[in-house]
C-alpha cells in the first residue's frame, strides 16, 4: 500500500455530543488501547486493597469487641492502602516512568510486620475466646499474604520475586513461633503465605507483562506505518534521481561547452544552448510523468495492498465488488480513498474487522470502508488527507462522507459519477445494490 508524501492519515472525528457523554464514549473512549489496558491494570491492583480489607474485616466484625475490632480494622485499612500505593508506584517503575520505589517497599515491609505482630499478639495474649483467636489469626495470615504479593511487584526477575515471597513466608514462621503459635498451625500459616503470596505475585507479574506486551505491539504498529511512509519517500526520491540525474549532468556539460564556445564567438554555441533548452524541457516532461504516476492510484492494486497490510496487522479485511471496467480517473480517485482509509484504520483505530465494498448505483460508483475500531484521537476529521481526498473527488463530481454510525463503527462513503456512455454502469447491477447508510458529510 502506498502512502502519500507528507500527507497525514485520514482523521476520524466524533460528534460533540458523544464527546461530552461519560462512559465508553467520553473519558474511556478517548483512551488508546494501551492506555485502557494500563488503567484496567492499575485499578485491578487497587482492587486488591479492597479485597484485603473485606477478607480481613469479615472475621473481625461481630466476633470481637468493638474497640479491638476498630483497632484491627484500622491496621488492615492502613496496610491495604500502603499495598495499593506500593503496587501503583511499582507499576510506574516497571513502565520506566519513575525510579524503583525502595522507600515505599521498606514502608510496606515495616507496616506488614507491625500489623502482623499486633494481630498475633492479640490472638495469643488478648481476650480469651476462639472467635478472637480466629479473627486475629486470620488478620495475621491475610496481611502477610497481601504484603508478600505487593512486595513482589516491586522487584524484577523471577528469582527476586520468589525470594520476596519466600522471605515473607519465612518471616511468618520466625514471628509466629516465638509469640506462642503452635508448631503445626505456624507451619500451615507459612505454607498459606507462600502459596497465597505466590499467587498474588504471579497475578501482579503477569498483568505487568501483558501491559508491556500491549505497549510494544502498539509501538510496532506505529513503527510499521512510519516505515511505510519512509519507504515511499525513498522510492519517490530514487525515481526523481534516476530521471533527473542523467539529464542534469548532460545539461551542465552542454552549458559549460556553450559558455566556452560563446567566449570564442563560435556559432556552435547557439546550437549547444538549443540542445540545453531541449534537454530542460525533456527533464520537465519526465518529472511530470513521475509525479503523475505517483499521484495516480490503481484501484485493484490499492484494494489488494490494503487487504494485505490490514490482514498482516491482525485486522480481518474483506473486499467485495467488481473493479474491472471502471474509467481511469474513477479508479485513480477511489484508489486514493482506499489508500487513505486503510492508512487511517491501521494508524488511528483499534479495529478488528474492516469491510471495503465497491458498488454501482444509478450511474455512480459507491465505495464504502467500514471498520469497528473507534479512533483513539478525537477531532473534527479535517486533516490534510481528507481535504486532499475531497478535492480529488470534487474535480470529477464526486462526494465524500465520513462519520460514526452510532454502534461503535465508522463508515466512510465515497461516490463518483461514471462518465456518460461508460459500460460499467449496468442497470442490472445498480438495481440490486442497497443504498449505504447515511452519515454526516464532512467538509474541509
Amino acid at each position: 500500500m502506498v502512502v502519500p508524501l507528507g500527507a497525514e492519515a485520514l482523521t476520524y472525528g466524533r460528534g460533540r455530543g458523544r464527546e461530552d457523554m461519560g462512559g465508553t464514549d467520553g473519558w474511556w473512549g478517548r483512551k488508546s488501547t494501551p492506555a485502557k489496558v494500563e488503567t484496567y491494570t492499575r485499578w485491578s491492583f487497587h482492587s486488591f486493597a479492597l479485597i484485603e480489607l473485606v477478607c480481613a474485616g469479615g472475621p473481625v466484625v461481630g466476633q470481637v469487641g468493638r474497640g479491638l475490632a476498630t483497632l484491627l480494622m484500622l491496621l488492615v485499612a492502613a496496610h491495604s492502602v500502603i499495598c495499593a500505593v506500593t503496587a501503583s508506584r511499582a507499576l510506574d517503575w516497571l513502565r520506566g516512568q519513575r525510579e524503583q520505589p525502595v522507600r515505599t517497599l521498606w514502608v510496606l515491609g515495616v507496616t506488614t510486620a507491625a500489623v502482623a505482630v499486633t494481630a498475633l499478639v492479640v490472638a495469643e495474649h488478648g481476650p480469651a475466646g476462639e472467635d478472637v483467636d480466629g479473627a486475629a489469626g486470620g488478620v495475621f495470615a491475610i496481611v502477610m499474604v497481601f504484603g508478600a504479593g505487593a512486595a513482589a511487584v516491586g522487584v524484577r526477575g523471577r528469582r527476586r520475586v520468589f525470594a520476596a515471597v519466600a522471605g515473607f513466608s519465612l518471616g511468618t514462621g520466625a514471628v509466629s513461633l516465638p509469640l506462642g503459635l503452635p508448631g503445626p498451625v505456624a507451619l500451615v500459616t507459612v505454607l498459606l503465605v507462600l502459596v497465597g503470596g505466590g499467587f498474588f505475585a504471579f497475578t501482579y507479574a503477569f498483568s505487568v507483562w501483558l501491559l508491556n506486551a500491549v505497549y510494544e505491539l502498539d509501538e510496532a504498529r506505529e513503527t510499521r506505518a512510519r516505515l511505510a511512509v519512509a519507504e515511499e519517500r525513498l522510492r519517490f526520491g530514487r525515481d526523481l534521481h534516476d530521471v533527473m540525474g542523467r539529464n542534469l549532468a548532460v545539461i551542465a556539460l552542454k552549458s559549460e561547452l556553450a559558455v566556452q564556445l560563446a567566449q570564442r564567438e563560435r556559432p556552435e554555441a547557439v546550437t549547444q544552448m538549443v540542445e540545453v533548452q531541449r534537454l530542460a524541457h525533456e527533464a520537465q516532461r519526465e518529472v511530470r510523468e513521475v509525479v503523475r504516476g505517483y499521484r495516480e492510484a490503481d484501484l485493484a492494486g490499492e484494494l489488494a495492498g490494503a487487504q494485505s497490510v490490514l490482514s498482516a496487522a491482525g485486522i480481518d479485511c474483506t473486499v467485495n465488488g467488481p473493479v474491472a471496467g471502471l474509467p481511469a480517473p474513477v479508479q485513480s480517485a477511489l484508489g486514493w480513498v482506499v489508500r487513505e482509509a486503510a492508512t487511517n484504520v491501521l494508524r488511528h483505530g483499534d479495529a478488528r474487522r474492516c469491510t471495503v465494498e465497491l458498488r454501482m448505483r444509478e450511474g455512480r460508483v459507491v465505495l464504502t470502508v467500514e471498520n469497528d475500531g473507534v479512533p483513539r484521537t478525537g477531532g473534527s476529521g479535517r486533516g490534510s488527507g481528507l481535504v486532499g481526498l475531497r478535492e480529488r473527488l470534487t474535480e470529477i463530481g464526486g462526494t465524500l462522507r465520513a462519520g460514526p454510525t452510532g454502534d461503535g463503527r465508522f463508515l466512510l462513503t465515497a461516490e463518483v459519477p461514471l462518465p456518460t456512455g461508460s459500460g460499467a454502469a449496468a442497470p442490472a447491477a445498480s438495481a440490486a445494490v442497497p443504498s449505504p447508510r447515511p452519515v454526516s458529510e464532512v467538509t474541509p
